[in-house]
């Protein structure tokens, strides 16, 4: 498939907090149900000990994605590790309640954080999960020039893929909404009036999750985003989920060893 950089609704600034939150907190379920952080942890673990740092800046956290897992199972490995959540819409319910589970573990922003102009304060692993697609190819390389010039190490990873496989179990999101959405918590009556009674967060994942498909990056198209960023080893593959169809696409970069 050629790839298509349509809009999803979430990134728009206008669009209602509520139901952004809402549709995040859904991923993040899933995604902890599923534990599809595992792929990650090994990868990630390789990235933190060649960069000699022990402190990750996550950008486009949303609800907090598989931050939860990557940090727990890094810290069963015993690799004791900070994260900080970011995003240019910070979830700051979400981001209580994970950093309440590990305090001196997990911390945030409450600032909104754009991930293509950093911070100069907030040094680290920069890590994006399963939000590098909403960036189209001139915003995505601004993303990584961020790292570049900030000489921070930079760690994508994507489960989007632009593959019939994956697209098609798309169309179900709505039912799988429906689902789970009684098993989410915190519980609150107004995921089950957004849900059932109005059912925009069913529709937002399923549109939103559509065209996440569609702006997915190939391996090739993640390693042509690099070019002109000299200084930096970059490298770039995919590995299987496990836990359910399609790959783990992933892109690595940090500054030469010779540059540092």
């Amino acid at each position: 498939m050629r790839r298509l950089h349509l809009f999803e609704l979430e990134d728009l600034a206008w669009f209602p907090e509520t139901i952004r939150d809402l549709a995040t907190d859904y991923l993040r379920f899933v995604q902890t149900r599923f534990a599809l952080h595992k792929p990650i942890v090994p990868l990630l673990r390789d990235v933190l000990s060649q960069s000699g740092t022990a402190h990750v800046v996550d950008l486009c956290s949303g609800g907090g994605g598989p931050v939860l897992g990557v940090y727990e199972a890094l810290a069963n490995d015993g690799m004791r590790v900070t994260f900080t959540l970011t995003d240019r819409f910070p979830h700051i319910t979400a981001f209580r309640d994970l950093t309440a589970l590990h305090p001196s573990g997990i911390l945030y922003s409450t600032d909104p954080v754009d991930a293509t102009q950093v911070p100069a304060k907030l040094l680290g692993l920069r890590t994006m999960f399963n939000a590098f697609h909403h960036f189209a190819p001139a915003e995505a390389h601004s993303v990584l020039k961020s790292a570049v010039e900030a000489e921070q190490p930079i760690a994508i990873f994507e489960i989007p893929e632009r593959t019939l496989s994956t697209l098609i179990p798309i169309f179900f999101t709505p039912l799988f909404v429906a689902v789970v959405t009684p098993f989410i918590r915190p519980f609150q009556w107004r995921r089950l009036f957004w849900t059932y009674l109005l059912p925009m967060v069913p529709l937002i994942c399923w549109w939103d999750g559509l065209v996440s498909q569609c702006r997915a990056y190939t391996v090739a198209e993640l390693m042509e985003l690099t070019t002109g960023l000299d200084g930096y080893d970059w490298h770039a593959a995919k590995v299987p989920i496990g836990a359910t169809p399609g790959n783990l696409t992933y892109l690595c970069g940090m500054p030469k060893k010779e540059d540092r």
